[in-house]
């Protein structure tokens, strides 16, 4: 049913998404994309909080790709941005589940919510918030969202603030939202949700063009990432295959 997949420092699940579905009941859920694995070289803590997550799912068909080089494929490359309509589509006859929306600019979260509830024909999502910028170093505004999450009786929080800070943030606190079972870090979908940003055309999906159609979309915000930032993967991709990669952050015998 699923196997493990260690690309770089990262053991990643590869499951098929009906898989997933089926057995994603509990637990926290990362999806790692070429940008986490650049950051996993560097940020020890961002490296700590992803080795204590239950569900770590390839979300990008760069990663995928490069797996395949690597000769360990995954079964399917399991996009963020798909994985939230798939989850609520797999629920929308489930009265248990109840979903939150942490993320995106203000309003943004609460017409993703409208919208997931309109398809769904009910309220499985029972609540939504967008914080402010730096919401993470307030710890008070820290405390104030999660008594609006614990208020809203969800047991399912999807945050959305990017990595590593919502990858932290769900480490740090999600031990003060006990009937929260599952946490799901997915990065922009909130934004996809909510219309607020366009996901790529079927051509750039399946041409794995969808990073060049977010900086067709958001150029200030995202060349230096994809074009600068993220360059690094390829060597250390490459130093894997040569068998001459290592994890920082590890000994040999660790």
């Amino acid at each position: 049913m699923m196997s493990i997949n260690t690309i770089l420092n990262i053991k990643i699940n590869s499951i098929s998404k009906k898989d997933l579905l089926s057995n994603l009941t509990e637990g926290v859920l990362f999806t790692p994309n070429v940008d986490h694995l650049v950051k996993l070289q560097k940020d020890e803590d961002f490296y700590n909080q992803y080795k204590k997550a239950e569900w770590i799912i390839c979300d990008s068909n760069i990663l995928g790709l490069a797996a395949n080089f690597l000769n360990k494929p995954f079964k399917e490359v399991i996009p963020g941005s798909s994985l939230l309509p798939m989850f609520y589509e797999y629920h929308k006859d489930n009265r248990s589940t109840k979903m939150f929306l942490l993320g995106a600019k203000e309003g943004v979260a609460l017409k993703a919510m409208e919208n997931i509830n309109n398809k769904t024909g009910w309220d499985i999502v029972v609540g939504a918030h967008s914080p402010s910028i730096g919401f993470e170093l307030d710890e008070e505004e820290c405390n104030d969202i999660i008594d609006i999450i614990n208020n809203s009786g969800c047991n399912v929080l999807v945050v959305g603030v990017g990595a590593p800070k919502q990858e932290k943030w769900i480490m740090k606190y999600k031990s003060l939202m006990p009937h929260v079972k599952i946490f799901m870090a997915l990065g922009a979908t909130i934004d996809f949700e909510a219309g607020n940003i366009d996901r790529a055309p079927i051509l750039f999906q399946k041409l794995y063009l969808e990073w060049l159609y977010r900086i067709i979309k958001e150029p200030k915000r995202l060349w230096k990432r994809y074009l600068v930032d993220d360059m690094p993967f390829f060597f250390y991709i490459l130093k894997n295959k040569l068998g001459l990669y290592k994890n920082p952050f590890e000994s040999p015998g660790k």
